[in-house]
C-alpha cells in the first residue's frame, strides 16, 4: 500500500471529528505550575504538543486522558527534525520532531489537558529515562492568554529528514485541530526521506481511528486498506 493511499484513508476517517480547540519540572512540581494544572486539586497538567502528538488518536494510544484545551504558539522557537545522537527512530524510520530556540520564529501546536496519572506514560513515550528527550516548561500564547505547559526537547539532536508517514501524522493533527493555514502549508512543504516501508505504528493509528468511528457510529469508508 502506498503512503498516499494510507494517508487518504486516515484523513477520511479523521475528518468526522475535527476539534475546536529552562527548568525541567519533576512530576511533583508539575502540579504547582501556574495555569498548567487543575487549580482545584492539581490532578491534571497542560502539555504542549508540536509533533506527532498533534493528532489526537496518536496521543491517546498511550495517554487516554488527553483532551484538547486550545491551540497555541511557542514564540522564538522553530520546529526541526532529527535523531538523538544520530540514531534513526525505529518507530518512524526517520527524523522526528523537536524544537530549538530561534529568535523571531514560532512553533504552533496543541495544548492538551491530561491527568497526572498519564504523566509517566507520556515521559515513557518520549524516552525520557533513556535521555532521548527532556521535559521542560514553556510559556505558549493564545489570542488572549499565556499558558505554562510541559513539553519535550530532544537531547543531542542530529538533523535528519522525517519519513513521509511521520510527516503525514503531523499534517493530519495540524488539520484536525485547525492550526493556521500558512503553518499547515509550511508543514506540508517539509522534505522527507521518502521511506516507503511498512510502519506498525500506522496500523495502530488506523485501528484507533476506526474504533473511534465505531463508537460514534460514523460510517467507515469501504475502501479502508487492510
Amino acid at each position: 500500500m502506498s503512503c498516499t493511499n494510507l494517508f487518504i484513508s486516515l484523513m477520511l476517517l479523521a475528518a468526522g471529528f475535527n476539534l475546536l480547540c529552562s527548568a525541567v519540572p519533576l512530576p511533583s512540581e508539575v502540579s504547582n505550575m501556574d495555569n498548567s494544572t487543575d487549580h482545584k486539586n492539581g490532578s491534571t497538567f497542560l502539555y504542549f504538543a508540536y509533533g506527532s502528538n498533534l493528532l489526537k488518536e496518536r496521543l491517546q494510544l498511550k495517554n487516554p486522558s488527553a483532551t484538547i484545551h486550545c491551540v497555541a504558539k511557542l514564540k522564538d522557537y522553530k520546529l526541526v527534525f532529527g535523531n538523538h545522537k544520530g540514531v534513526a527512530s525505529q518507530r518512524w524510520q526517520g527524523g522526528v520532531a523537536t524544537i530549538e530556540q530561534s529568535s523571531g520564529d514560532e512553533v504552533w501546536g496543541v495544548v492538551w489537558r491530561m491527568n497526572m496519572s498519564d504523566l509517566e506514560s507520556l515521559d515513557r513515550q518520549e524516552n525520557v529515562k533513556m535521555g532521548t528527550y527532556s521535559p521542560m516548561e514553556v510559556s505558549v500564547s493564545t489570542n488572549d492568554q499565556d499558558l505554562h505547559c510541559r513539553t519535550y526537547i530532544m537531547n543531542s539532536c542530529v538533523y535528519a529528514p522525517p519519513s513521509p508517514q511521520y510527516l503525514q501524522v503531523i499534517v493530519m493533527g495540524a488539520e484536525q485541530n485547525g492550526l493556521p493555514e500558512d503553518y499547515q502549508e509550511k508543514l506540508k512543504s517539509i522534505e522527507t526521506n521518502k521511506y516507503e516501508g511498512h510502519l506498525p505504528v500506522m496500523d495502530e493509528l488506523k485501528k484507533a481511528v476506526k474504533k473511534h468511528n465505531e463508537r460514534t457510529q460514523e460510517i467507515v469508508p469501504e475502501d479502508l486498506p487492510s
